[in-house]
């Protein structure tokens, strides 16, 4: 077997090693957002602004993406095929730029994105007696978090004349007057974000694994070139 053949299969199977803990992430992440989704059933009909809504179905876009182009990485290397190794580094170049535009837009316009996610959930709760599936939404989530209204319990007093729903007091409150003072969209985002630390670590891990992915996918694209033109 020739060196240049030698170093061929030697990035082969890194790649490959890399591409399967990368689909493994992908799986990883996918199921979390399943997880998010079956937990957060109960508040579906809510806009899907509420934290985590939206982070269930990022989670579910992001996990399905990175499995697929894991997959195709893994194939990839596996065929020594340039068509699917340009494929793979084209889906995971702009996976990744996605991810950095993504993060950073969230960093920059964080204050934004949450008043307008607070203005839309204030905006939903015009229907709350009107539309039983929001109205049980809205009250699943201010029994689980004991919290009332978006930003403050006086968001009801316009939608209910002046009274707060009986999900904002305790269980079997008949009529409630005083209720719960924190505000459901700082108590439903401060949850997500103690629950959401390991899902971050282990989302940089993947981005590490990504970059390393990008670099070895361009090495053995150049190690088939050097390969076949020593074959000619």
């Amino acid at each position: 077997m020739s060196v240049s053949r030698r170093c061929l299969c030697c990035v082969k199977y890194l790649m490959f090693v890399f591409n399967l803990i990368f689909w493994l992430g992908g799986c990883g992440l996918f199921g979390v957002g399943v997880w998010l989704s079956f937990t957060q059933a109960e508040f579906s009909s809510l806009p899907l602004s509420f934290p985590s809504l939206s982070a269930a179905n990022l989670l579910l876009v992001a996990g399905g993406i990175t499995m697929v182009t894991g997959f195709l990485g893994c194939l990839g290397a596996l065929k020594e095929q340039r068509c699917l190794l340009c494929m793979f580094f084209a889906i995971l170049l702009l996976l990744v730029l996605t991810e950095v535009t993504l993060v950073l837009v969230i960093h920059i316009f964080h204050e934004k994105l949450d008043s307008k996610a607070q203005n839309e959930l204030k905006e939903g709760m015009k229907i709350y007696e009107s539309e039983p599936g929001l109205k049980k939404s809205w009250d699943n989530v201010q029994k689980m978090f004991k919290c009332c209204g978006v930003t403050n319990k006086t968001d009801w007093f316009e939608v209910l004349n002046g009274t707060l729903p009986s999900s904002c007091c305790s269980v079997g409150t008949e009529r409630c007057i005083d209720g719960w003072v924190e505000p459901c969209y700082h108590k439903a985002r401060t949850w997500l974000l103690d629950n959401i630390p390991s899902v971050l670590v282990f989302g940089v891990c993947i981005g590490v694994v990504q970059i390393l992915a990008l670099v070895f996918s361009m090495v053995m694209y150049c190690q088939i070139l050097c390969t076949e033109k020593h074959m000619d």
